[in-house]
C-alpha cells in the first residue's frame, strides 16, 4: 500500500514505480475510516521548505497505519535540507515509527529559483535512485537518510528568512492574467480547491493554499504567475512520465460538479 501526494508528478512517478495502482493522498483525505492495513506501507512527497507538505501532515495526522514496515520517500530538487530528519521528528511526534526513509533527487519545481527548460534536460539518475530504494525495501531495510549539520543551518537559514520576510504566507502568491480561457484545469490540479471559473474566468483564493504551483504548472495558456521574479516565465514543467490526467485524478477536489 503506497500513498502519495504530487503536484508536478515527481512523487507519483515515484509511488507507480514502487506500486502500480499507488493511492492519492489528497483524495484519502476524505476517507470516512482513515484506518490502514497492511503488511508494508509507503509514503511518498515532495518537499517543500525541506518538510513534508501540510496537506501530507494532516493525512498523517488523522490517520492510523497498522503495518509492519513503514517507509517515507522523500523527491526534492535542490538540497533537502534535512528533510529525512525531520519527516522523522513529525511521524514520531504522532506516535509513527518509520523504518525507512530516503530522499529522491529530481527536477525542481520551484520558479523563482530555476529555470524548468534547464531542469528538464538535467540527468539526476532517478531511475537509479529509484532501483536501489526498491532493492532496499524488498529486503526491508532499516535506513534513515543521514543528515549532516550543514543540512540543519540550511534549514534554520531558510526558517529565518520565512520569519523575516514573511514569505511563506499564501495570500498574494499568485496573479492570474487576461491569458485566462476558464478551461478549469487549475480547478481540477488544485488538491485544497483554492480556484473557481467566475464569468469564464478563474479566480484563486488563498485560503488553505499550500504553495504546490500544481496550477501554475498546468495551466495551458501559462495564465497563472507568481506575483515575484521567475527564473523562466515561459517555462513550466511536469515529468514526463506522467500525464496531466492523472494529476487532475490525483489532486481534483471537485468531482463531477462544476468549479463556479
Amino acid at each position: 500500500m503506497v500513498f502519495y501526494f504530487t503536484a508536478t508528478g515527481n512523487s507519483l512517478y515515484v509511488a507507480k514505480e514502487m506500486e502500480a495502482h499507488p493511492i492519492s493522498i489528497a483524495q484519502a483525505i476524505h476517507d470516512k475510516e482513515k484506518m490502514y492495513c497492511a503488511d508494508q506501507i509507503g509514503i511518498v512527497c515532495p518537499v517543500f521548505g525541506h518538510e513534508m507538505p501540510d496537506l501530507v501532515k494532516e493525512f498523517l495526522k488523522v490517520s492510523r497505519f497498522e503495518t509492519d514496515y513503514l517507509y517515507i520517500l522523500l523527491t526534492y530538487g535542490n538540497r533537502h535540507g534535512g528533510a529525512a530528519e525531520l519527516a522523522k521528528e513529525y511521524a514520531e511526534s504522532l506516535g509513527l515509527r518509520p523504518a525507512y526513509i530516503n530522499v529522491i533527487l529530481m527536477a525542481d519545481n520551484f520558479l523563482p529559483g530555476f529555470d524548468m527548460e534547464e531542469q528538464k534536460h538535467m540527468d539526476k539518475k532517478v531511475d537509479e535512485q529509484i532501483s536501489r530504494i526498491q532493492a532496499d525495501i524488498a529486503k526491508r531495510k532499516i535506513y534513515i537518510s543521514p543528515v549532516t549539520e550543514e543540512d540543519r543551518n540550511i534549514h534554520r537559514i531558510f526558517l529565518a528568512y520565512i520569519a523575516k520576510t514573511g514569505s511563506g504566507t499564501a495570500h498574494d502568491f499568485y496573479e492570474i492574467t487576461d491569458e485566462c480561457v476558464g478551461c478549469g484545469i487549475c480547478t481540477k490540479v488544485c488538491p485544497k480547491k483554492c480556484f473557481h471559473l467566475e464569468g469564464q474566468k478563474s479566480v484563486w483564493n488563498s485560503e488553505g493554499c499550500i504553495s504546490c504551483m500544481a496550477c501554475i504548472h498546468s495551466c495551458p495558456m501559462m495564465a497563472i504567475h507568481l506575483k515575484m521574479p521567475e527564473k523562466n516565465p515561459h517555462a513550466r514543467y511536469r515529468n514526463e512520465n506522467i500525464s496531466l490526467c492523472e494529476i487532475v485524478k490525483a489532486n481534483n477536489q471537485w468531482g463531477n460538479e462544476p468549479a463556479q
